[in-house]
């Protein structure tokens, strides 16, 4: 059914080749990941083949697209049926992921429209956007910071004198893409009374229904003023990590042993943002932040199988919070780059468990461009300022590229963690890598 869904897929884009005569541009890439230990296991592969489809249809109509086509993750063979089907051997999927017409000077001169599948980036800081709501995250790789998926929807553009105004409407929610192996989300550590064993657990998420009440919109106005592009912006959504909202335990024996029933839900959100982006000389400086409204949601335990009755706590409380994102780069004259941030909250990250953060990269291009040096780059995490000894964990990711010939580069890289085990980062702490890279452009 897979292979037949994504052979449609094909055909179609054959076709509107045909049609319209698309112009095509993309590149092909790999990515092997080894942990650093025995025998060195492979714990990541991706090939991918991006296209980029485009075509002017009319003066102002112009269609665009990107697409995936990939072989990622490692191939899950476990008895003799895998054998006998393609998709367990060599996995293989195609990802629209983005997909629109621009309509521009419609209805009127001064209003642009886009229409379809599309990736609706705001915020002026590097990677991490604590304004970059519309679309869900994609946290499958979670080194790959800033990752979204695309969404559905319109987006409208205005022009009046010097500013820019946009409005998007996505119809319907679509829930954040969270990485296989939980290292951000476990919803499985909960705390149960002395001698009573968790045997089943069971985790239901509770989807917003489908209809305009939940659909996902926001308005930005832009400017540019003394040479620094400013924005403010507001969201009215969801977060699109889930978060548990009822559990239910349920006796399955006389040994002390249950049955756990969570079920998680998506807070509802208005989010107002606010950035800046500039250079003072050849400094180039940025600031992002916003500020969270969270509704409140209310944890319940049901222990009254149990006899214990119900336990009723709050687990997201509706007062706001804030992130926000400071950065700076500069280039020296022997062309050595430097850029820094400090970030006041990750992606994942609300209400009470925001933690601090400074990222930053160290390059040097020689040869020509050919050789890229990044023997500086990574992250530092404090979470909790006041016994720092015992809260922060670092991450640190040199890298080595080289470009034989022009548009293919090769890279060989290696990421090293450690740190206290309550934070994020150090929790990762056993899961040391290097990194083969390749990719080419066409």
């Amino acid at each position: 059914m897979k292979l037949q869904k994504i052979n449609k897929i094909i055909i179609i884009f054959f076709a509107l080749n045909l049609v319209f005569g698309l112009d095509w541009s993309g590149y092909f890439s790999t990515d092997h990941r080894f942990l650093i230990k025995e025998y060195a296991p492979l714990s990541f592969e991706e090939y991918r083949l991006t296209l980029n489809p485009q075509q002017s249809i009319y003066d102002n109509i112009k269609f665009s697209s990107e697409i995936w086509l990939r072989s990622s993750g490692l191939p899950e063979i476990e008895n003799l049926d895998d054998l006998f089907t393609k998709d367990r051997i060599t996995p293989f999927e195609i990802d629209i992921r983005e997909a629109y017409i621009d309509i521009l000077k419609f209805p009127v001169e001064n209003i642009d429209m886009r229409i379809g599948r599309q990736r609706i980036a705001w915020g002026t800081a590097d990677k991490i956007n604590p304004t970059d709501n519309l679309n869900p995250l994609d946290l499958e790789d979670i080194w790959d910071f800033g990752r979204h998926l695309g969404s559905n929807g319109i987006k409208i553009e205005g022009y009046i004198k010097d500013f820019n105004l946009s409005y998007i409407f996505i119809p319907r929610f679509t829930p954040a893409l969270l990485p296989q192996n939980a290292l951000y989300t476990n919803y499985s550590n909960i705390t149960l009374p002395p001698g009573i064993n968790p045997a089943q657990i069971t985790n239901s998420i509770s989807m917003p229904d489908y209809n305009i009440k939940n659909s996902i919109q926001g308005l930005r106005v832009k400017k540019n003023l003394f040479n620094f592009d400013f924005s403010m912006s507001y969201v009215y959504g969801r977060d699109g990590i889930p978060i548990l909202k009822n559990t239910t335990i349920i006796p399955v024996d006389m040994l002390g042993n249950v049955n756990i029933y969570n079920e998680l839900a998506f807070p509802k959100m208005q989010i107002f943002g606010m950035d800046f982006a500039g250079a003072i000389g050849d400094i180039g400086i940025w600031a992002e932040g916003a500020l969270f409204l969270p509704e409140s949601i209310h944890y319940e335990i049901d222990l009254s199988q149990l006899g214990m009755g119900v336990l009723d706590s709050l687990i997201l409380d509706k007062k706001p919070y804030a992130k926000f994102v400071l950065g700076s780069d500069y280039t020296f004259k022997n062309g050595i780059y430097i850029n820094l941030q400090y970030v006041h909250g990750f992606f994942q990250e609300r209400g009470k468990e925001i933690e601090d953060y400074i990222l930053l990269g160290l390059e040097w291009k020689l040869f020509e461009d050919k050789l890229k040096l990044m023997p500086l780059a990574g992250g530092f995490e404090i979470k909790d300022f006041s016994d720092f000894k015992n809260n922060y964990a670092f991450v640190y990711a040199p890298e080595i590229s080289y470009k034989p010939v022009e548009n293919c580069e090769l890279i060989l890289g290696a990421r090293v963690i450690d740190g206290k085990e309550i934070t994020n980062f150090g929790r990762l702490k056993q899961n040391d890598e290097f990194v083969l890279k390749a990719r080419y452009s066409f």
